[in-house]
């Protein structure tokens, strides 16, 4: 099994790295966070498995039993939020056309193909280009920065204003800009890429207000090699039931488009690779519970998992207090 990267706090607030290769987990001497471990790797000028080995670990960790604590948390942070930067693509998964194109086609009422499947059509064509050709860019779009990203176990809560809060089960690569600008990929987790899908039913033109919400990522940063196939489920329990089940899948042979390309068209950009910001892309799904016509309510929980990884994402959701944004002319 490759190897695997988590986060522990414990509740006096003392944090730790954990390294993690089959049913062994340890701590990992001298580093407090994933991102410190990337910096070392990258000063060094090694992977992070060689930084992991040059450090060394001592104790060992029951990973269940510091997961069912509340000890494990995001595989990724940064000091300062306004450096992390949640972003993703759309429409990249076989598939994933479907229930997009039934949304947006109810608004369009026309024989023509809809904006969405075009650009599905595209990636299906063009986006997994021969090496070293510039393949179809993907739907892009934008989330937040680092205080939209929720802990493992944590509420995903929507605005008092959303029309909706839906699941998104995936894959999301985790970047750091090393000093001359270049991205480094850490590595890619279990996400959940929460979107309100009722108002981007309304108007595909507000996709980028149906985006801005939390998100949150599996426990468990998978080091190494892309996996071109990973197989999971996404289920939602209300009220200790399941309420909804459905696989679900990623990986390379599920996609219209390579990971290369989707990095290539996000990284392209001079903003994106500011020296020492982190970035969380998601890259997108096919399964969603709203096109089975699932209405989440407050209380229900999401659960997504997947092998390689070993522990699941699992988030309530709950809906924010209105906080009105009165502007002030000065």
């Amino acid at each position: 099994m490759a190897l695997r990267l988590l986060q522990h706090r414990t509740a006096s607030g003392t944090r730790a790295v954990i390294a993690a290769d089959g049913d062994r987990a340890a701590f990992v001497n001298g580093v407090a966070s994933i991102r410190a471990l990337a910096l070392k790797a990258i000063e060094s000028g090694t992977g992070l498995a060689d930084a992991v080995a040059a450090l060394g670990t001592g104790d060992t960790v029951d990973l269940a039993a510091a997961f069912a604590a509340g000890e494990i948390i995001a595989p990724i942070d940064h000091d300062d939020s306004a450096h992390m930067i949640l972003a993703g693509t759309g429409l990249t998964h076989l598939g994933s056309a479907e229930g997009r194109d039934k949304m947006h086609k109810a608004a369009a009422a026309a024989e023509t193909l809809t904006d969405s499947m075009r650009m599905f059509q595209e990636g299906v064509a063009g986006g997994k280009p021969a090496g070293g050709a510039e393949g179809q860019q993907p739907e892009w779009f934008y989330k937040g920065d680092g205080s939209q990203l929720v802990a493992p176990g944590a509420p995903l809560e929507m605005p008092a204003f959303a029309k909706d809060g839906g699941e998104e089960p995936e894959l999301a690569g985790i970047y750091l800009i090393g000093p001359d600008g270049t991205p480094f990929r850490l590595g890619i987790c279990l996400a959940n890429e929460f979107s309100d899908h009722v108002t981007e039913r309304h108007n595909y033109l507000w996709l980028a207000h149906s985006k801005l919400r939390q998100a949150s990522l599996g426990p468990e940063l998978l080091v190494g090699a892309l996996p071109d196939h990973v197989e999971g489920t996404s289920r939602i329990v209300r009220d200790g039931e399941t309420l909804w089940k459905q696989p679900f899948l990623s990986g390379e042979a599920n996609m219209s488009h390579s990971f290369a390309n989707l990095e290539h068209h996000h990284f392209k950009y001079d903003l994106f690779r500011r020296p020492g910001d982190v970035h969380v892309h998601f890259f997108g799904t096919a399964t969603l519970s709203f096109s089975a016509g699932v209405q989440t309510q407050v209380g229900d929980v999401f659960e997504i998992a997947a092998a390689p990884f070993t522990l699941p994402l699992r988030n309530p959701l709950a809906r924010a207090e209105p906080k009105p944004a009165v502007v002030k002319a000065l």
